[in-house]
């Protein structure tokens, strides 16, 4: 069995294109085309499910037209509708860290060079100009700018990135609301 903390996410499947099953993927991570993937995973009624990938294609630098095995008419594809694709952890630690989409370091601790141990990271905000680590800390969740200026080192072995962070950016979360 899949389990959740043994894939991260890497996009969505849209709908179906065309007659003989093929799929519009769009992906916020192209490590299947980076590594030798013979399969993603997708979650299907809430269980992790793996499909060989029989064919893929680029459209744009976020979308892909995708081929699964077995998939081989549009009202087959269609039940792919809208499905999350995973990609496991363990093919993309072939890869360089800083080649990976950001939702790879999903449960990552981050650990300051001047305050140790932060927190695991819970989700990556990508809604803005500027990409956000949603980290547990301190009981809450802060945001951390996730910019590669920041990190000193990514231990993928370990699930750790070290960071080096501006002077009272950690601050600014002890601060209480204005009234």
């Amino acid at each position: 069995m899949i389990k959740k903390e043994d894939v991260y996410k890497i996009g969505i499947f849209n709908k179906p294109h065309g007659v003989r099953g093929e799929l519009s993927f769009t992906f916020t991570d192209d490590i299947f085309d980076q590594v030798e993937a013979e399969y993603l995973i997708c979650m299907l009624d809430g269980i992790l499910v793996p499909f060989f990938l029989e064919e893929y294609r680029f459209r744009s630098d976020t979308t892909a037209l995708v081929k699964l095995e077995g998939v081989d008419t549009a009202e087959r594809a269609r039940m792919f509708t809208n499905t999350e694709v995973y990609f496991p952890i363990r093919h993309a630690t072939e890869v360089n860290p800083k080649d990976l989409g950001w939702n790879f370091f999903v449960g990552f601790r981050i650990e300051e060079v001047n305050h140790g141990k932060l927190g695991k990271i819970v989700y990556v905000d990508t809604a803005t100009v500027n990409t956000l680590f949603a980290v547990d800390y301190q009981g809450g969740e802060t945001l951390i700018p996730a910019q590669e200026d920041f990190i000193v080192d990514i231990d993928s072995g370990h699930k750790v990135i070290t960071m080096r962070l501006p002077e009272g950016l950690l601050a600014l979360d002890d601060t209480e609301e204005f009234n």
